[in-house]
């Protein structure tokens, strides 16, 4: 019998079996490359171990261990489902690991428990009761997206997307209903999820649960990393859209529709090959006009973009796709992004009229930004984008320790300086404007703080809040509010946010309609939901 390290022999448990991966990926030594061909001559399991991980090296020759891969939580669901536990052992040969090993009890357990919990069926109610009186003027449906795992592990942002629906007319509440957005991935998953074995991208491969947006009479459920699924006014899925063939690229969750031109900007991410971010454009009635690339060096996560009545703006921050965290999956719940020090934050500024044209990029401190407010051009030759900063993001693991903070970048196109100023330090999330307002100067963002709406008036740099009380007297839980103007009034205040709120102490759920022109009054209306509304992402008010 051959005699082997440690004296232990093939088929059982033996130092070897952590060794299959580091020889895919041609991370051993030499000597140490010539000892385990020596022993896979003679070990079947480890045989079939390699076999496993054969397609491992064409995709992984598209991208370097020391910089980026793509941005996306799906990325290589087959492929590190078959390795698995052999790809964590194989760690200290591949050397790839950067995120220290958490307890998987610790991580995230907020996100399967209170209203992170997803919920398990499909519900349709009619006739909803209200306390308050809902406007009149309100007539459409409030539609908002987010993760409802169907399956318990994983990162809560991954679960397949739901939306959550209303339909008001008349004064009520019509009904209600939450449906999952059925993608063809979502009814037969797909081994690699949105990417093949060569590397190339399913686009139809989604869980489309990020956010909803409506254009051109489409309604659309989007996550950035594959085409937009369309779903019908009573929330049936219809397929996928890819602008009658002419997108052959993903769409950002974030599309900016210019309010003067109807025109759709958005951007697609997440390509293995380059260019790694293409810029598109979609004129008023749906028609595909633009598509380019824009140049960076690395992968990173590219949530939002800004428009202005002239320019585009694109955030190049240092929050990059970490390989070794992909492969071996330090603990379950974790996404594969880590902060970089080495990557520049810059901002890249193209110009609308000419859509092929030069980028500028401009630097500024390093941050992490997954939202802006909103943005519009300063009398100045200036740039001015109202965020939701981080000073970092994920240095360890894919925690939401953080908060973020309002901030004002004015980039001045002259100068070719950034001013960088914070306006707020409560920590807040998903802000908004009035969408008829945006790429211009806007008056009010409103954001979600804790157990609070804050509008901003970013004129005068002051803030105020609404703060909810739940069925129960404790302080509700808001989500995003919407904004839905009043009939032909352009004013701001004229109108109404509409958010979920969720109450801990009942685990119920109410959509909520604040009156915009007495926003620290009591809200005019408490629609009662069936049952409570997860805690989702974002969503939109589609007017009749």
């Amino acid at each position: 019998m051959t005699e082997y390290r440690n004296g232990n022999v093939p088929g059982g448990t033996h130092e070897y079996e952590t060794w299959d991966a580091a020889y895919v990926l041609g991370s051993l030594s030499d000597s140490d490359c010539r000892e385990y061909e020596r022993h896979l001559a003679g070990c079947v399991p480890c045989q079939d171990a390699v076999a496993e991980l054969a397609d491992l090296p064409p995709l992984l020759s598209l991208v370097n261990a020391d910089v980026a891969a793509p941005p996306c939580p799906d990325l290589l669901p087959g492929l590190l489902a078959r390795a698995d536990q052999r790809l964590a052992a194989a760690a200290d040969s591949t050397q790839l690991v950067t995120a220290p090993v958490v307890e998987p009890q610790t991580v995230f357990p907020i996100f399967r428990t209170g209203n992170y919990a997803p919920v398990h069926d499909e519900l349709t109610e009619f006739d909803l009761p209200v306390v308050g009186k809902i406007p009149d003027e309100l007539n459409g449906w409030y539609l908002r997206n987010g993760p409802n795992p169907r399956a318990g592990e994983g990162h809560w942002c991954v679960g397949d997307g739901m939306v959550h629906g209303v339909r008001l007319e008349n004064g009520r509440a019509a009904w209600y209903r939450n449906r999952w957005v059925r993608t063809e991935s979502f009814e037969s998953p797909v081994p690699n999820g949105p990417y093949n074995p060569d590397g190339s991208r399913n686009l139809h491969s989604s869980i489309a649960n990020t956010h909803v947006v409506r254009h051109a009479g489409k309604t659309l459920a989007l996550m950035e990393f594959s085409l937009p699924y369309e779903i019908s006014n009573d929330l049936k899925t219809l397929g996928v859209h890819d602008f009658g063939g002419t997108l052959t690229d993903s769409m950002t969750a974030h599309p900016k529709i210019c309010p003067t031109t109807g025109e759709l900007h958005f951007f697609g991410c997440g390509n293995i090959f380059e260019p790694h971010v293409s810029y598109h454009r979609a004129d008023a009635d749906g028609q595909l006009t633009v598509s380019r690339p824009i140049d960076v060096p690395a992968l990173t996560l590219m949530h939002d973009f800004a428009l202005t009545a002239e320019y585009v703006v694109f955030l190049d921050l240092p929050l990059l796709f970490d390989l070794g965290v992909a492969l071996t999956r330090p603990y379950e719940r974790d996404l594969p992004y880590r902060w970089d020090d080495r990557y520049p934050a810059r901002l890249g500024v193209l110009r609308r009229d000419d859509p092929y044209g030069q980028l500028r990029w401009f630097d500024i401190d390093p941050c992490f930004v997954f939202h802006i407010a909103n943005a519009y051009d300063s009398g100045r030759n200036a740039i001015v984008l109202e965020v939701l900063r981080y000073d970092e993001m994920w240095r360890h693991n894919s925690d939401f320790g953080d908060d973020a903070a309002l901030w004002r970048w004015t980039i001045n196109l002259d100068s070719g300086v950034v001013d960088e100023t914070q306006l707020d330090d409560r920590g807040v999330e998903f802000p908004r404007v009035d969408d008829r307002l945006a790429g211009t100067a806007a008056r009010h963002a409103v954001a979600v703080g804790s157990g609070a709406l804050i509008r901003y008036d970013l004129r005068d740099d002051t803030a105020v809040e609404h703060r909810f009380g739940g069925r129960g007297g404790a302080a509700g839980m808001p989500g995003e509010a919407v904004f839905a103007p009043a009939d032909g009034r352009p004013d701001e205040l004229a109108g109404w946010y509409l958010t979920y709120v969720y109450d801990p102490t009942t685990d119920s759920s109410d959509l909520v309609i604040v009156d915009a022109s007495d926003f620290e009054g009591e809200p005019v209306a408490r629609i009662r939901m069936p049952r409570r509304v997860p805690h989702g992402f974002h969503g939109n008010w589609i007017a009749d």
